[in-house]
């Protein structure tokens, strides 16, 4: 079997809400790129990477040359190929190679007639539990609704999430207003639900000193943890030694040598998988073996999906016997997806593994043109920019904090 064609489309999908975080906003939408990769056998596999327009598709065009006539099962030679490490210096890849092999993956998947996780050496679960991710949020654009700002609307969020899913372990994403705010709405979800499980993430806005002065506040609680607090592995290290509260990472730990500078001198005790971030489903699977190893803990991260990333997602989770925290996705803040079937379903907290063929989803053609003909009209957005506080620079540490008590839309006049 050889690979024929690689072909990308670059989509954009509403959200509920415009989500806002410590560096940006996501402007009421996700802009993906998804890829079909061809065979000589009529087999076409799927992926997906974050972002797209001219450059994503063209960076995955551009390595056509790279992928025709490959075996997709020599997936480990195909690293080499694409993302070479000294290659990488000068042209970092590590995301369209992700892409691409969720693509080779599911082509082998459906070659031999089981589900990835089964290639990647077979399911120890077959549902993967998920976390609420609670965000601070502007009003939908077109209606007004959805707003989250106050702490009322936090622990309303977090209750309709909940009643809605049936999440038991629940995430606050700040490093958007003052951490004393943060702080104030992030014990009041505690209060109101004190035998769930909770995590906070502030994507490394904040100083050491904030950092270690927010994690005292919160060591009463059940925390799983508490994530990227500060930037920087030494940064971490010295946050670490001041908590009880374990640390993990999406940020500081994303590759091997990161991974083994933690090992020998701990910084963080989570580390949060991301397939895409790592380069593939497979990397990660290596990552927590090692993390197994050393008896540090693994979660599985999101960095905003669509349906089939969520299902590399879930193919990962499936097959990690050391996956001890509930997984990360901001799925439940999409209004619809690109694959058949609609959005995924929850049910009690959690996603079963799919158990067809390859990654288990398949395209929906008419989903797939209407959201890359949305894309056409729209365009892109800056994703390191917060339209209600721009001009503004996302330093770190941050300093310059949105104001709570201004409900504001930049999208509403």
């Amino acid at each position: 079997m050889k690979i024929t064609d690689i072909r990308p489309t670059t989509v954009t999908v509403p959200l509920e809400a415009p989500l806002r975080h410590a560096n940006g906003c996501h402007w009421g939408r996700f802009v993906r790129t998804i890829i079909e990769v061809d065979t000589d056998e009529g087999i076409t596999g799927l992926g997906e990477m974050g972002g797209g327009g001219e450059s994503a598709e063209a960076g995955f065009r551009g390595l056509k040359s790279y992928l025709v006539g490959h075996d997709p099962v020599r997936l480990e030679e195909l690293r080499f190929i694409i993302a070479n490490p000294t290659a990488s210096l000068y042209n970092n890849r590590t995301q369209l190679l992700a892409a691409i092999e969720f693509a080779c993956l599911d082509i082998v998947g459906q070659k031999w007639g089981v589900p990835v996780c089964d290639v990647l050496g077979g399911r120890v679960r077959d549902r993967v539990p998920f976390a609420s991710y609670l965000f601070f949020r502007y009003p939908n654009t077109e209606t007004g609704e959805g707003e989250v700002r106050t702490v009322d609307q936090v622990v309303r969020l977090t209750r309709d999430l909940k009643e809605r899913y049936g999440f038991t372990s629940h995430k606050l994403k700040g490093g958007v207003f003052p951490p004393e705010y943060e702080l104030e709405c992030y014990r009041a979800i505690a209060a109101e639900f004190p035998e769930e499980h909770f995590r906070f993430d502030c994507n490394g806005a904040w100083s050491v000193e904030t950092a270690i002065w927010f994690g005292r506040h919160i060591e009463d609680i059940r925390n799983d943890y508490l994530e990227d607090p500060t930037w920087g592995l030494n940064g971490m290290r010295m946050v670490r030694e001041k908590l009880r509260t374990l640390l993990s990472t999406n940020t500081v730990v994303v590759n091997f040598e990161q991974l083994a500078a933690n090992i020998l001198h701990p910084a963080v005790d989570v580390i949060l998988l991301d397939t895409t971030f790592w380069g593939g489903i497979r990397p990660c699977v290596r990552a927590a073996g090692v993390c197994e190893t050393f008896q540090f803990g693994v979660a599985v991260h999101s960095s905003g999906e669509l349906g089939i990333q969520l299902a590399s997602m879930l193919h990962l989770g499936a097959v990690i016997p050391n996956l001890a925290y509930s997984a990360d996705a901001h799925y439940h803040h999409l209004k619809d997806d690109i694959i058949k079937g609609g959005p995924l379903e929850y049910r009690d907290g959690a996603i079963d593994v799919p158990r067809a063929p390859g990654l288990g989803v398949t395209l929906d053609r008419d989903k797939l043109n209407e959201y890359a003909e949305l894309y056409k009209r729209v365009g892109n957005y800056p994703y390191d920019i917060d339209p209600g506080r721009s001009p503004w620079p996302p330093l770190l540490p941050n300093t310059a904090w949105a104001d709570p008590r201004d409900g504001r839309s930049p999208w509403r006049s």
